[in-house]
């Protein structure tokens, strides 16, 4: 080695300890030919414990034998770019990292070796938790202004024990707020029991709210016990009130005034010590008006009015939502995505979500299974989706799709009416209603 290559080399060394990023290379056989400044900061261990040394034995990453970034770039002559692993420093501490490898290549074009960079990202996780945690309230996420207030109020609501009724658009989270109303009361070791009012028809609905006593229908075998039944104690939460039937209305409201009810078929009333919380879609208001709401069930739901914005009023949650989404799934079926495409980020930020944050929910899941790269793409969506950013898959006075729009959204889910009846905001029953109407 001559002076001006080893002038070169000094200058090179010099270059590599001012980054902020770990370097190290490897030769052949794998065993660390260089390590700077970071490197040693970062893993614990200093350049001279690590040159020499085989990779795996300083970094000890949870894919040091099974996808090696340096040995798969060396091997398939593509760069590795921003992967995510863990490491072992030197106490034996679990450090996220974030990697990039190439092949290094002798003058013939000959891999002779790997270069690696990796960036700390213990600060990076630890802003996110920060952040997660200082917009998370009992498992509602958000930053927006008006959401913040109802977090703020959510405490003194719950201390109390007069109704609460939750309006919202479908998919908003009504029922998030409902838990959170239970887990912060004085009632939250008791049961929070729902029901939806617009799952069942009348006769079974009736049963299923107040309970029945054999022979009480065709099919009453034994006695039931209805859901104020098994809510004793604690929180009764009527989901889509506005579905609830006329009839029913009257028994309902009597249970409120007085607390007692009476099963179907019974002969004597059973006291009812629970705390009323009810949830809508619609405008109880107008459905008063219309005759289809009784205006003295409204005045005694009406007390503590909770009006949840829909997610397009709220778009400074997306990306957050969007984080937690991902976060939530990789985990539930064993991925390991990174993030979304930049024209997939611009795609979701932008999107209309006429399904609010349930269909943003689903979205993801459905590209997080689908998915076989580090990133989430377009292609990941539904083609009905992303080939209109805004498309209005629910109606929003809450009436009947069109039957062209209820069979591109069944298509959409491969025929699943689970997930189709989610994405509209409305109960399977209230889909196969529509399916049947239509003809689908």
């Amino acid at each position: 080695m001559n002076g001006q290559t080893g002038k070169h080399l000094a200058h090179i060394s010099t270059i590599l300890d001012s980054v902020a990023d770990g370097v190290f290379t490897v030769d052949e056989s794998m065993r660390i030919t260089s390590f700077n400044r970071a490197a040693e900061e970062i893993t614990g261990f200093s350049r001279n414990e690590a040159l020499g040394q085989r990779c795996c034995e300083i970094f000890r990453t949870d894919v040091c034998f099974s996808a090696c970034p340096v040995e798969e770039a060396m091997k398939t002559g593509q760069d590795v770019t921003n992967r995510e692993v863990s490491v072992l420093d030197r106490r034996n501490r679990e450090i996220p990292i974030s990697v990039n490898a190439s092949a290094l290549r002798d003058a013939d074009g000959r891999p002779v070796g790997g270069v690696e960079t990796f960036r700390d990202l213990s600060q990076l996780r630890a802003l996110t938790r920060e952040m997660e945690a200082k917009y998370t309230f009992h498992h509602l996420v958000s930053r927006n202004p008006a959401m913040r207030k109802l977090f703020d109020i959510l405490p003194d609501v719950a201390a109390s024990d007069v109704a609460v009724l939750i309006q919202g658009d479908s998919g908003t989270g009504k029922e998030l707020f409902a838990r959170a109303i239970h887990n912060l009361s004085p009632r939250k070791d008791k049961p929070l029991v729902v029901v939806n009012c617009g799952a069942l028809p009348e006769p079974l609905l009736e049963a299923e709210i107040f309970g029945a006593k054999r022979g009480a229908y065709t099919g009453a075998v034994d006695d039931r016990p209805g859901r104020l039944e098994l809510a004793e104690g604690g929180t009764f939460f009527l989901d889509e009130i506005g579905d609830l039937p006329l009839s029913l209305q009257v028994k309902l409201l009597r249970v409120i005034e007085n607390l007692e009810y009476q099963p179907l078929g019974a002969k004597r009333s059973r006291k009812a010590d629970v705390r009323f919380v009810a949830a809508t879609h619609r405008d109880l208001e107008q459905m008063v008006r219309a005759g289809n709401f009784r205006q003295d069930l409204f005045f005694r739901l009406n007390v503590i009015v909770l009006k949840i914005p829909p997610l397009s009023a709220r778009s400074e949650d997306i990306p957050l939502l969007l984080d937690l989404a991902l976060e939530r799934f990789n985990a539930k079926y064993g991925k390991k995505i990174r993030g979304f495409t930049s024209e997939a980020l611009s795609f979701l930020l932008n999107h209309a979500y006429p399904g609010n944050v349930r269909e943003l929910l689903n979205m993801v899941e459905r590209a997080v299974i689908l998915n076989h790269d580090a990133m989430i793409g377009v292609k990941d969506f539904p083609a009905s989706i992303s080939g209109d950013p805004s498309p209005q898959l629910a109606r929003p006075d809450g009436k009947r799709p069109s039957r062209k729009d209820l069979r591109r959204i069944l298509e959409q889910y491969g025929g699943n009416r689970a997930l189709a009846a989610q994405t509209l905001g409305v109960h399977r029953t209230t889909l196969w209603r529509w399916m049947k109407t239509a003809g689908s």
